[in-house]
């Protein structure tokens, strides 16, 4: 299979996406940690840096659950961003594994950029904060949404996160307008350790196309419910068939409760429908092809404190 995303051919191949003939050897390689609180525009700027949609983006918090690489590779370096789950406090297992998500890749970076934005005023980072202040990691503070506020309370905030973080560069950007994300890719390059590349010069990210598809179809629960219902949604691909012209898949999603099941079928099953179109459409246009998308709803009661259900929904324990 090949996807043209942004003029540049892809290939899928044992379920990784691959650049086509590029040919690059690496004299640096960094792995650069995107964490932050809930809301930031994480997700928003990892994609932006990337330069493609590797991670889903509502308006809700909690859309990212899982820690997602994405690898950009060039003539003589490779960076390896992981977006992360935004911080917070855990009130079930599931909330525990997103947050091992995120000190895992603090642990494992080379480069860490801690991105707030110009509203933030929870103390639920205070404990990543204290471990950025405790290493001696290269830190970018990147202050994003500076769209949305004025150079006086940005000028405010710069002195704030400068107190915060003593050590970090402090960088203004804008991720949903492109603003200044050429500049804090910049700043990167400049901290990049010397090394080998952790990944073959033709690997995108670390997630199977499975996983995409699982993803798609949550990001539509995001948008289309509200409440505790986004929440209590798990994914599983049961089925993916690849054929020449059209990909088969089928997937089944979990609720904690049977009430949520039929306020997520809806009546007549018209909310269920709508969520699948949507998803559908939205394959297509990543896959290049047509997409045949079956929906299923079943109860796993409790699966969020269900330490081998989340094993399952691929949740292990960094």
């Amino acid at each position: 299979m090949s996807i043209i995303l942004s003029g540049v051919s892809y290939r899928y191949r044992n379920q990784q996406f691959l650049f086509e003939g590029i040919d690059l050897s690496v004299a640096a390689g960094a792995k650069a940690a995107v964490v932050g609180d809930n809301g930031a525009g994480k997700s928003t700027l990892m994609n932006a840096l990337v330069g493609e949609r590797l991670s889903i983006i509502t308006s809700k918090a909690q859309t990212t659950r899982h820690r997602i690489l994405g690898v950009v590779s060039g003539e003589d370096f490779q960076i390896v961003f992981s977006d992360t789950p935004g911080i917070l406090k855990p009130s079930y297992k599931l909330q525990e594994s997103m947050m091992k998500f995120v000190t895992g890749a603090v642990n494992d970076a080379d480069v860490i950029l801690y991105v707030t934005d110009t509203v933030e005023q929870s103390d639920r980072s205070n404990d990543i904060l204290e471990k950025i202040r405790q290493s001696d990691i290269p830190t970018l503070a990147v202050i994003n949404k500076i769209d949305l506020t004025t150079p006086e309370k940005l000028e405010e905030l710069v002195d704030k996160w400068q107190a915060l973080l003593p050590a970090a560069t402090i960088v203004p950007v804008s991720a949903r307008e492109n603003f200044n994300i050429k500049g804090l890719f910049d700043l990167i390059l400049e901290r990049l350790p010397e090394g080998e590349a952790f990944y073959s010069k033709d690997t995108l990210t670390d997630k199977t196309l499975r996983f995409f598809a699982s993803e798609i179809i949550r990001e539509k629960i995001l948008r289309n419910y509200d409440k505790e219902i986004p929440y209590c949604c798990e994914i599983a691909i049961e089925a993916y068939r690849e054929e020449p012209t059209i990909d088969r898949i089928s997937a089944v999603i979990y609720v904690a409760r049977d009430s949520q099941k039929g306020i997520l079928i809806g009546h007549k099953g018209e909310k269920l429908k709508k969520v699948g179109q949507q998803a559908r459409e939205d394959m297509e246009q990543f896959l290049g092809k047509k997409v045949f998308l079956q929906l299923y709803v079943k109860v796993n009661e409790n699966w969020r404190d269900n330490e081998r259900q989340l094993k399952r929904f691929g949740y292990e324990q960094e």
